[in-house]
């Protein structure tokens, strides 16, 4: 085995840790292992309801992939910038590390707490340990699929995600940015129905 695929799996291995590690600093704040109803669904499509955030895939799965997309973009763009050649390993144990320290932040008190105050989420109490790693997981698919698909194909699936998300829960990664860094009361009543 040569040097350069002892170093990728050395990568691809750190990754993984980075995932388990973040599983057990959730599990460790008090988060629960998997929904507190007590069973495990693949998607979960109701967000106004106590379960969203607890199971493997809901509405916000696009937002991670498109954050796969978004850290392949800035990868890319950096290893050129360098004059690198981007290694597809290294990316995504740089993308995994970001990703798992937003699924840890996102998870914190004043991070819950700030949903509550800025947007509609009155129930929101924090994911699930599984919801954080599936979360994970969904952006390492977003940043493998950035990596084979052309650049218009990548932008055109996450303007797609965002308008079609959007459109059906009044969320999407846009908005969920905006109403934590700057509520908009407009924003707030149009994501509640008004």
């Amino acid at each position: 085995m040569t040097a350069s695929k002892v170093r990728n799996l050395l990568y691809v291995s750190f990754a993984v840790d980075l995932v388990i590690l973040g599983a057990l600093v959730l599990w460790a704040m008090g988060h629960p292992l998997i929904c507190k109803c007590g069973y495990v669904k693949l998607w979960h499509g109701v967000t106004f309801s106590s379960e969203n955030s607890q199971h493997i895939t809901d509405w916000y799965t696009f937002s991670h992939v498109i954050h796969g997309f978004v850290f392949y973009g800035l990868y890319w763009l950096v290893a050129r910038l360098l004059g690198a050649r981007p290694n597809l390993a290294l990316g995504i144990l740089m993308a995994t590390f970001i990703e798992v320290a937003w699924e840890v932040a996102e998870n914190t008190p004043w991070i819950i707490n700030r949903y509550r105050e800025a947007t509609i989420a009155l129930d929101y109490y924090g994911d699930s340990v599984l919801n954080s790693v599936s979360d994970v997981g969904a952006m390492m698919v977003g940043f493998l699929l950035a990596s084979r698909l052309p650049v218009w194909a990548t932008v055109t699936l996450a303007l797609a995600m965002e308008l079609i998300v959007g459109a059906i829960i009044r969320d999407n990664l846009t908005l969920n940015v905006i109403m934590l860094l700057y509520p908009l009361d407009a924003i707030k009543a149009w994501q509640g129905g008004g």
